[in-house]
């Protein structure tokens, strides 16, 4: 009984051993290391697109913490700068003062 533990045990140490060295080798190939290359690539552009995303919400909450405080301070409420983009230049209120004079 004895015997026919250490030969399962050797074994599966042998099967691990076998595919661990496969794993290996076939890392080496130029093949797997492309594929190495590839997979760090991807990761890579997953971090930059994460760091993208969180930069861009930053800069709306800063935004919006500015607006807000300009509106207290003025009492005049901030376009957003869609609302800029969208408004007519004839018709905005700068445009309207500067003709009055």
């Amino acid at each position: 009984m004895k015997r026919l533990f250490w030969l399962g045990v050797g074994v599966a140490a042998g099967v691990y051993g076998s595919r661990r060295a496969t794993r290996a080798a076939q890392s080496l190939t130029p093949a797997g290391m492309g594929a190495n290359i590839a997979d760090g690539l991807r990761e890579l552009g997953a971090g930059l697109g994460a760091f993208g995303a969180e930069v861009r919400a930053g800069m709306q909450s800063r935004e919006q913490e500015l607006a807000d405080m300009v509106e207290r301070r003025t009492g005049t409420p901030v376009p957003t700068f869609a609302d800029a983009v969208a408004e007519d230049p004839a018709t905005s209120p700068r445009r309207a003062r500067r003709a009055g004079r």
